[in-house]
Protein backbone atom coordinates (compact mmCIF):
# COMPACT_ATOMS: atom_id res chain seq x y z
CA UNK A 1 0.00 0.00 0.00
CA UNK A 2 1.19 3.62 -0.88
CA UNK A 3 3.94 1.59 -3.14
CA UNK A 4 4.67 5.36 -5.32
CA UNK A 5 4.74 7.51 -1.78
CA UNK A 6 7.14 5.01 -0.53
CA UNK A 7 9.37 4.11 -3.70
CA UNK A 8 12.79 5.67 -4.03
CA UNK A 9 13.47 8.68 -6.18
CA UNK A 10 16.06 10.47 -8.29
CA UNK A 11 15.99 14.35 -7.96
CA UNK A 12 18.32 15.65 -10.06
CA UNK A 13 20.80 12.88 -9.90
CA UNK A 14 20.14 12.78 -5.90
CA UNK A 15 18.40 9.60 -4.76
CA UNK A 16 15.22 9.87 -2.03
CA UNK A 17 14.41 7.29 -0.60
CA UNK A 18 10.78 8.56 -0.52
CA UNK A 19 8.88 10.83 -2.33
CA UNK A 20 7.92 13.36 0.56
CA UNK A 21 9.74 16.48 1.23
CA UNK A 22 9.80 18.57 4.03
CA UNK A 23 8.68 22.21 2.37
CA UNK A 24 10.43 24.94 3.90
CA UNK A 25 9.19 26.45 7.26
CA UNK A 26 10.24 30.16 9.03
CA UNK A 27 9.60 28.53 12.45
CA UNK A 28 10.33 31.50 14.74
CA UNK A 29 11.22 29.09 17.62
CA UNK A 30 14.23 29.33 20.06
CA UNK A 31 17.14 27.41 18.42
CA UNK A 32 17.11 24.05 20.65
CA UNK A 33 13.63 23.82 19.82
CA UNK A 34 13.80 24.27 16.45
CA UNK A 35 16.74 21.42 16.13
CA UNK A 36 14.25 19.49 18.34
CA UNK A 37 10.97 19.79 15.64
CA UNK A 38 13.86 19.27 12.10
CA UNK A 39 14.89 16.20 14.23
CA UNK A 40 11.20 14.84 14.83
CA UNK A 41 10.60 15.42 11.03
CA UNK A 42 13.50 13.62 9.77
CA UNK A 43 12.97 11.06 12.04
CA UNK A 44 9.49 11.32 10.71
CA UNK A 45 10.40 9.41 7.63
CA UNK A 46 10.68 12.47 5.15
CA UNK A 47 12.88 11.94 1.91
CA UNK A 48 13.89 15.68 2.30
CA UNK A 49 14.01 18.35 4.65
CA UNK A 50 14.08 22.08 2.34
CA UNK A 51 15.54 24.70 5.04
CA UNK A 52 14.51 27.97 4.16
CA UNK A 53 15.70 31.75 4.86
CA UNK A 54 19.22 31.35 3.96
CA UNK A 55 20.40 34.55 2.65
CA UNK A 56 23.19 34.35 -0.22
CA UNK A 57 24.78 37.87 1.23
CA UNK A 58 26.55 38.41 4.25
CA UNK A 59 24.46 40.52 7.09
CA UNK A 60 23.65 41.21 10.01
CA UNK A 61 20.05 40.20 10.57
CA UNK A 62 19.49 36.48 11.11
CA UNK A 63 21.76 34.14 10.23
CA UNK A 64 24.62 34.05 7.53
CA UNK A 65 26.49 31.31 5.69
CA UNK A 66 29.07 33.57 6.09
CA UNK A 67 29.12 33.78 9.51
CA UNK A 68 31.17 30.85 12.36
CA UNK A 69 27.53 31.02 13.84
CA UNK A 70 25.73 30.73 11.01
CA UNK A 71 27.64 27.90 9.38
CA UNK A 72 28.15 26.13 12.80
CA UNK A 73 24.08 26.13 12.50
CA UNK A 74 23.87 24.81 9.49
CA UNK A 75 26.31 22.19 9.85
CA UNK A 76 24.17 20.98 12.45
CA UNK A 77 20.92 20.89 10.84
CA UNK A 78 22.66 18.92 8.32
CA UNK A 79 24.10 16.42 10.57
CA UNK A 80 20.44 16.58 12.43
CA UNK A 81 18.86 14.92 8.95
CA UNK A 82 21.50 12.94 7.60
CA UNK A 83 21.83 11.00 11.04
CA UNK A 84 18.06 9.73 10.34
CA UNK A 85 18.69 8.92 6.41
CA UNK A 86 17.10 12.19 5.44
CA UNK A 87 18.32 14.59 2.52
CA UNK A 88 18.65 18.28 3.21
CA UNK A 89 18.29 21.36 1.15
CA UNK A 90 19.18 25.06 1.42
CA UNK A 91 16.75 27.41 -0.09
CA UNK A 92 18.96 30.25 -1.32
CA UNK A 93 17.45 33.93 -1.56
CA UNK A 94 18.08 36.86 -1.56
CA UNK A 95 15.64 39.23 0.58
CA UNK A 96 13.71 41.69 -1.68
CA UNK A 97 13.14 44.00 1.90
CA UNK A 98 14.52 47.51 1.77
CA UNK A 99 16.82 47.57 4.63
CA UNK A 100 17.40 50.81 5.56
CA UNK A 101 13.67 51.62 4.92
CA UNK A 102 13.42 48.30 7.98
CA UNK A 103 15.12 49.84 10.61
CA UNK A 104 12.01 52.28 11.43
CA UNK A 105 9.98 49.62 11.56
CA UNK A 106 12.05 47.44 14.11
CA UNK A 107 10.81 49.23 17.52
CA UNK A 108 6.96 48.26 16.48
CA UNK A 109 7.89 44.78 15.93
CA UNK A 110 9.89 44.09 19.26
CA UNK A 111 7.26 45.80 21.46
CA UNK A 112 5.19 43.98 19.26
CA UNK A 113 2.66 46.31 18.33
CA UNK A 114 3.38 45.83 14.58
CA UNK A 115 2.55 42.05 13.62
CA UNK A 116 4.57 39.85 11.76
CA UNK A 117 1.87 40.07 8.79
CA UNK A 118 1.67 44.06 9.32
CA UNK A 119 5.36 44.19 9.04
CA UNK A 120 4.95 41.94 5.71
CA UNK A 121 3.03 43.97 3.98
CA UNK A 122 4.54 47.36 4.90
CA UNK A 123 7.99 45.80 3.48
CA UNK A 124 6.19 44.35 0.45
CA UNK A 125 5.05 48.48 -0.64
CA UNK A 126 8.06 49.38 -1.30
CA UNK A 127 9.90 46.27 -2.78
CA UNK A 128 9.44 47.47 -6.58
CA UNK A 129 10.82 51.38 -6.21
CA UNK A 130 13.61 49.00 -4.22
CA UNK A 131 14.25 46.53 -6.67
CA UNK A 132 13.96 49.28 -9.25
CA UNK A 133 16.75 51.23 -7.56
CA UNK A 134 19.78 48.74 -7.28
CA UNK A 135 22.46 49.54 -9.91
CA UNK A 136 23.37 46.98 -12.78
CA UNK A 137 27.04 46.46 -11.17
CA UNK A 138 24.81 45.79 -7.66
CA UNK A 139 22.37 43.06 -9.19
CA UNK A 140 25.57 41.16 -10.72
CA UNK A 141 27.34 40.86 -7.37
CA UNK A 142 23.91 39.66 -6.18
CA UNK A 143 22.96 36.83 -8.96
CA UNK A 144 27.20 36.25 -8.54
CA UNK A 145 26.40 35.49 -4.33
CA UNK A 146 24.54 32.60 -5.17
CA UNK A 147 27.18 30.59 -6.41
CA UNK A 148 29.07 31.49 -3.54
CA UNK A 149 26.69 30.48 -1.01
CA UNK A 150 25.61 27.32 -3.10
CA UNK A 151 29.56 26.30 -2.25
CA UNK A 152 28.91 27.15 1.17
CA UNK A 153 26.07 25.24 2.03
CA UNK A 154 27.58 22.16 0.12
CA UNK A 155 30.59 22.71 2.56
CA UNK A 156 27.71 22.66 5.14
CA UNK A 157 26.86 19.15 4.32
CA UNK A 158 23.82 20.25 2.12
CA UNK A 159 22.81 17.68 -0.81
CA UNK A 160 21.09 20.45 -2.66
CA UNK A 161 20.58 24.00 -2.99
CA UNK A 162 17.03 25.30 -4.35
CA UNK A 163 16.50 29.17 -5.29
CA UNK A 164 14.00 30.96 -4.12
CA UNK A 165 11.74 31.95 -7.15
CA UNK A 166 9.62 34.55 -4.65
CA UNK A 167 11.80 37.42 -3.05
CA UNK A 168 14.24 39.01 -4.74
CA UNK A 169 13.92 36.35 -8.21
CA UNK A 170 10.59 36.69 -8.04
CA UNK A 171 9.99 40.32 -8.23
CA UNK A 172 12.49 40.78 -10.97
CA UNK A 173 10.10 38.24 -12.66
CA UNK A 174 7.20 40.26 -11.81
CA UNK A 175 5.89 42.76 -14.41
CA UNK A 176 3.83 44.40 -11.61
CA UNK A 177 7.01 45.13 -9.11
CA UNK A 178 9.76 45.35 -11.95
CA UNK A 179 9.49 48.26 -13.25
CA UNK A 180 13.49 48.53 -14.52
CA UNK A 181 14.51 49.74 -17.86
CA UNK A 182 17.53 47.98 -18.29
CA UNK A 183 18.77 44.81 -19.49
CA UNK A 184 17.18 43.26 -15.95
CA UNK A 185 13.14 45.19 -17.06
CA UNK A 186 11.09 44.83 -19.80
CA UNK A 187 10.01 41.94 -21.59
CA UNK A 188 9.62 38.50 -19.96
CA UNK A 189 13.18 37.52 -21.50
CA UNK A 190 14.45 40.69 -19.78
CA UNK A 191 12.34 39.79 -16.36
CA UNK A 192 13.82 36.37 -15.97
CA UNK A 193 17.55 37.34 -16.18
CA UNK A 194 17.97 38.05 -12.56
CA UNK A 195 17.14 34.20 -11.71
CA UNK A 196 18.82 32.96 -14.76
CA UNK A 197 22.23 34.67 -13.68
CA UNK A 198 21.75 33.58 -9.91
CA UNK A 199 21.24 29.31 -11.31
CA UNK A 200 24.27 29.88 -13.57
CA UNK A 201 26.41 31.24 -10.71
CA UNK A 202 25.94 28.18 -9.08
CA UNK A 203 26.31 25.71 -12.24
CA UNK A 204 29.31 27.39 -12.77
CA UNK A 205 30.32 27.09 -9.22
CA UNK A 206 29.19 23.40 -8.10
CA UNK A 207 29.00 22.18 -11.86
CA UNK A 208 27.30 18.55 -10.41
CA UNK A 209 25.21 19.98 -7.63
CA UNK A 210 21.61 19.65 -7.81
CA UNK A 211 19.30 22.69 -8.27
CA UNK A 212 16.12 23.09 -7.39
CA UNK A 213 13.59 25.57 -8.64
CA UNK A 214 10.90 27.46 -6.30
CA UNK A 215 8.59 28.76 -9.83
CA UNK A 216 6.36 30.68 -8.44
CA UNK A 217 3.40 30.99 -10.36
CA UNK A 218 0.64 34.29 -10.32
CA UNK A 219 -2.59 33.71 -11.05
CA UNK A 220 -4.94 36.57 -12.51
CA UNK A 221 -9.20 36.02 -12.86
CA UNK A 222 -9.01 36.27 -9.71
CA UNK A 223 -5.88 37.87 -8.68
CA UNK A 224 -3.78 36.06 -6.40
CA UNK A 225 0.24 36.67 -5.52
CA UNK A 226 2.02 39.83 -6.90
CA UNK A 227 5.63 38.21 -7.26
CA UNK A 228 6.31 35.33 -9.90
CA UNK A 229 5.05 34.72 -13.23
CA UNK A 230 2.14 34.28 -15.11
CA UNK A 231 0.82 31.26 -16.58
CA UNK A 232 1.83 32.48 -20.15
CA UNK A 233 4.92 33.50 -19.52
CA UNK A 234 6.20 29.78 -18.39
CA UNK A 235 7.10 29.03 -22.29
CA UNK A 236 9.34 31.37 -22.04
CA UNK A 237 10.64 30.90 -18.17
CA UNK A 238 11.34 27.26 -17.88
CA UNK A 239 13.86 26.45 -20.57
CA UNK A 240 15.93 29.59 -19.93
CA UNK A 241 16.17 28.50 -16.52
CA UNK A 242 16.31 24.58 -17.49
CA UNK A 243 19.28 25.91 -19.76
CA UNK A 244 20.92 27.72 -17.04
CA UNK A 245 20.96 24.79 -14.58
CA UNK A 246 17.97 24.02 -13.08
CA UNK A 247 17.54 20.21 -12.24
CA UNK A 248 14.05 20.37 -10.95
CA UNK A 249 11.30 22.57 -10.28
CA UNK A 250 8.93 22.97 -7.14
CA UNK A 251 5.82 24.52 -8.36
CA UNK A 252 3.28 26.94 -5.97
CA UNK A 253 1.39 30.02 -6.32
CA UNK A 254 3.21 33.47 -5.99
CA UNK A 255 3.93 35.14 -2.72
CA UNK A 256 3.98 38.99 -1.97
CA UNK A 257 -0.08 38.82 -0.65
CA UNK A 258 -2.18 37.94 1.94
CA UNK A 259 -0.16 34.98 3.41
CA UNK A 260 -3.63 33.18 3.94
CA UNK A 261 -3.41 33.10 0.41
CA UNK A 262 -0.13 31.13 -0.10
CA UNK A 263 -0.79 29.00 3.15
CA UNK A 264 -4.41 28.64 2.49
CA UNK A 265 -7.27 27.77 5.29
CA UNK A 266 -9.58 24.46 4.17
CA UNK A 267 -11.89 27.39 4.15
CA UNK A 268 -9.96 29.48 1.42
CA UNK A 269 -12.94 31.31 -1.17
CA UNK A 270 -10.59 30.03 -3.80
CA UNK A 271 -8.00 27.39 -2.51
CA UNK A 272 -9.98 25.52 -0.03
CA UNK A 273 -9.53 21.99 -1.84
CA UNK A 274 -6.11 19.37 -0.88
CA UNK A 275 -3.88 19.70 -3.71
CA UNK A 276 -5.28 23.44 -4.46
CA UNK A 277 -1.32 24.23 -6.06
CA UNK A 278 -1.04 21.34 -8.16
CA UNK A 279 -2.90 23.10 -11.25
CA UNK A 280 0.09 25.14 -11.27
CA UNK A 281 2.09 21.99 -11.57
CA UNK A 282 0.04 20.70 -14.22
CA UNK A 283 1.01 23.92 -16.32
CA UNK A 284 4.52 23.79 -15.90
CA UNK A 285 4.92 20.19 -16.69
CA UNK A 286 3.53 21.34 -20.27
CA UNK A 287 7.29 22.57 -21.00
CA UNK A 288 9.14 20.57 -19.00
CA UNK A 289 10.47 16.98 -18.58
CA UNK A 290 12.42 17.49 -15.24
CA UNK A 291 10.91 16.12 -12.46
CA UNK A 292 8.45 18.47 -10.05
CA UNK A 293 7.39 18.82 -7.13
CA UNK A 294 3.87 19.74 -6.05
CA UNK A 295 2.59 21.41 -2.90
CA UNK A 296 -0.43 22.88 -1.74
CA UNK A 297 -2.32 21.39 1.54
CA UNK A 298 -1.18 18.06 1.03
CA UNK A 299 -2.04 15.52 3.62
CA UNK A 300 -4.05 12.16 2.61
CA UNK A 301 -2.00 9.28 1.75
CA UNK A 302 -4.48 8.19 -0.15
CA UNK A 303 -4.62 11.34 -2.14
CA UNK A 304 -1.07 12.18 -2.16
CA UNK A 305 -0.56 8.53 -3.90
CA UNK A 306 -2.94 9.11 -6.73
CA UNK A 307 -1.04 12.43 -7.33
CA UNK A 308 1.98 10.72 -7.78
CA UNK A 309 1.01 7.53 -8.88
CA UNK A 310 -0.37 8.92 -12.21
CA UNK A 311 2.73 11.24 -12.97
CA UNK A 312 0.48 14.16 -11.84
CA UNK A 313 3.96 14.90 -9.51
CA UNK A 314 7.24 13.30 -9.40
CA UNK A 315 7.63 14.44 -5.22
CA UNK A 316 4.80 15.85 -2.70
CA UNK A 317 6.10 18.82 -0.31
CA UNK A 318 4.32 19.05 3.03
CA UNK A 319 4.43 21.58 5.81
CA UNK A 320 1.77 21.76 7.91
CA UNK A 321 0.89 18.45 7.88
CA UNK A 322 4.79 17.06 9.00
CA UNK A 323 4.35 19.46 11.38
CA UNK A 324 0.97 18.11 12.57
CA UNK A 325 2.39 14.65 12.52
CA UNK A 326 6.19 14.46 11.86
CA UNK A 327 5.56 10.87 11.55
CA UNK A 328 3.39 10.77 8.47
CA UNK A 329 5.45 8.97 6.37
CA UNK A 330 6.61 5.97 8.61
CA UNK A 331 2.88 5.47 9.24
CA UNK A 332 1.95 5.17 5.72
CA UNK A 333 5.07 2.71 5.03
CA UNK A 334 4.07 0.28 8.34
CA UNK A 335 0.24 0.34 7.34
CA UNK A 336 -0.54 2.61 10.74
CA UNK A 337 -2.25 5.79 8.03
CA UNK A 338 -5.33 4.99 10.21
CA UNK A 339 -3.37 6.65 12.94
CA UNK A 340 -2.60 9.82 11.43
CA UNK A 341 -3.33 13.50 13.03
CA UNK A 342 -4.21 15.37 10.11
CA UNK A 343 -3.68 18.85 9.42
CA UNK A 344 -7.11 20.43 9.13
CA UNK A 345 -5.48 23.66 7.51
CA UNK A 346 -6.93 25.49 10.29
CA UNK A 347 -3.60 28.11 10.60
CA UNK A 348 -4.90 28.56 14.01
CA UNK A 349 -1.11 27.61 16.06
CA UNK A 350 1.17 27.52 12.62
CA UNK A 351 1.01 30.33 10.90
CA UNK A 352 -1.14 31.92 13.83
CA UNK A 353 1.67 31.32 15.80
CA UNK A 354 3.95 32.80 13.59
CA UNK A 355 1.73 36.50 13.41
CA UNK A 356 1.42 36.32 17.32
CA UNK A 357 5.11 36.19 17.42
CA UNK A 358 5.08 32.74 19.54
CA UNK A 359 6.66 30.35 16.84
CA UNK A 360 5.05 27.43 14.77
CA UNK A 361 3.21 25.12 16.46
CA UNK A 362 0.41 22.83 16.29
CA UNK A 363 -3.26 22.34 17.79
CA UNK A 364 -2.56 18.59 18.18
CA UNK A 365 0.92 19.83 20.37
CA UNK A 366 -1.23 20.08 23.56
CA UNK A 367 -2.18 16.34 23.16
CA UNK A 368 1.41 15.29 23.59
CA UNK A 369 1.87 17.45 26.76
Amino acid sequence: MYETINSPFNLGGMQLKNRIIFAPTTMGLPKDEYYKKIDQIARGGCAMIIIGDITVSKTLFGRSLYSKKGFAHYKKLAEIAHLHGCKICAQLFKSDANMKAMLKYVPGVLTKKISMEELRNLLNDQVGKYISSIPEKKVKEITTDFGEAAALAKMAGFDMVRVHGDRMCGIFSSEIFNCRTDKYGGNSKKRVRFAIEAVASIRKKMPDLPIDYNLSVRQENPHYGNAGVLVEELPIFIPLLEKAGVTSFHVTLANHSELEDTIPTSKHPYFPEEGCFLKFSDEARKYTKLPICGVGGLATPDFVETQLKSGRIDCAAMSRQLIADPDWVNKTAGGHQSTIKHCIRCNIKCLGGMQKHQGVHCIYDKEEK
